[in-house]
């Protein structure tokens, strides 16, 4: 396990005794970060006309979902165990559709910050999604949540992140 532990291949994530550790950005310089992810939800027909149309028994799916989506990314750091908890200073949840059976949600996260906002802005289209389908649950158990990816990331030391670059690894 040593070798682990050795010259730039160190797992930051773990301390020198193989555990858990937060990683120290203290050292960092605070930069403007932002970070765009994307989420679907694919569902019958008649399940996206009705949340088009609010007439889900549950209220308005989009609304009740991108407040979730805010909530989820402003408390990221609760659900995800490595997380640092970050000062946001935006999030904005949108929403389109195929036009058939596919609710697509982005979720665009922004900070200044030491370290990034990608595990937020995947966390607030997550939550996003997962409302989606508790609010029409009941209309269809079927519905099915994904792909959830990262679209970009700018800012911080590992430069710029845009999907469907030759960086995609």
């Amino acid at each position: 396990m040593d070798d682990v532990y050795e010259g730039s291949s160190r797992l930051t994530h773990f301390n020198e005794q193989g555990r858990a550790r937060m990683v120290d950005v203290s050292d960092k310089e605070a930069t403007a970060r932002i970070a765009i992810a994307e989420g679907v939800v694919t569902m019958a027909p008649e399940t996206l006309r009705r949340i088009r149309d609010r007439s889900v028994a549950k209220g308005d799916v989009l609304a009740v979902a991108q407040i979730a989506g805010i909530q989820a990314a402003k408390k990221t750091s609760d659900w995800i165990p490595m997380c640092h908890p970050l000062p946001l200073t935006g999030v904005n949840i949108q929403f389109d559709d195929d036009g058939r059976d596919t609710l697509i949600i982005t979720a665009e996260v922004k900070t200044t910050g030491k370290t990034g906002v990608e595990m937020e802005a995947l966390t607030a289209v997550s939550a996003a999604a997962l409302t989606v389908y508790d609010m029409c649950k009941a209309l269809q158990k079927a519905m099915v949540i994904g792909p959830i990816q990262l679209l970009s990331k700018t800012g911080g030391k590992s430069g710029d992140y845009a999907r469907g670059t030759e960086d995609d690894n």
